[in-house]
């Protein structure tokens, strides 16, 4: 009894923390509807950055500046460019700032500008669900420099792993926050670009990425 008892137990165990939850994974829908995954879980191949802040640990793409001083912004980039698509990514901030580019353009010394889904730490003034273009507008983009934010902020999970979805169709492009909609733009800026995630200068900061995939659109 008491055996089966533990067989029990650790077969609940495994249904609410399956094996792996961590590691980068498709869910059936999300097959059925031809995203693939833009990260192999183990190594950084298919994307380029300084190898002194970003590293591939444990099924997550890690971004550290905790030994770095940064003099700006620094990106781990996608080695190809994307036009219209669905991204979605799973991401934990520990502190401070950081984003996904999209549509974006590669400057020397892996600096980007373009689109950004932002995802900032800073109270009041934090960022989650922003639409911003850096090296550019800023948050001119959106209707007034919060407006994703007073969305975003009733849908993130501070410290916790959050899914930024980003819906790029034309000029139209949308963000979401675990499934919220925060901000609808539409902008004819950049059609296309690559895919990128930021170590922010200032404050030494970290953040991780996992479940990183994407559905092309025609």
């Amino acid at each position: 009894m008491i055996r089966n008892a533990i067989l029990a137990a650790g077969l609940l165990t495994a249904l609410v923390n399956p094996a792996g939850a961590a590691s980068n994974q498709l869910s059936p829908e999300e097959r059925k509807e031809g995203f693939r995954l833009l990260f192999n879980g183990e190594t950084l191949d298919g994307w380029h950055g300084d190898t002194g802040l970003w590293s591939a640990k444990n099924g997550v793409i890690v971004g550290s500046t905790d030994n770095h001083k940064l003099e700006h912004n620094s990106f781990l980039i996608s080695n190809g460019k994307y036009s219209n698509f669905i991204l979605r990514v799973d991401i934990k901030l520990r502190n401070h700032n950081s984003g996904v580019q999209f549509r974006s353009q590669e400057l020397p010394d892996f600096v980007c500008t373009g689109y950004q889904a932002d995802a900032s730490e800073a109270g009041e003034h934090s960022a989650w669900g922003n639409f911003y273009e850096e090296k550019g507008r800023g948050r001119g983009v959106m209707k007034n420099p919060d407006e994703g934010w007073m969305i975003g902020k009733t849908a993130y999970k501070k410290g916790d792993w959050n899914t930024i979805e980003v819906d790029a169709r034309g000029p139209v492009m949308r963000i979401k926050v675990n499934g919220v909609e925060t901000v609808s733009v539409t902008d004819d800026k950049s059609a296309s670009g690559v895919i990128a995630f930021q170590a922010h200068m200032g404050v030494p900061m970290q953040v991780e990425f996992r479940n990183i995939r994407i559905k092309e659109l025609r």
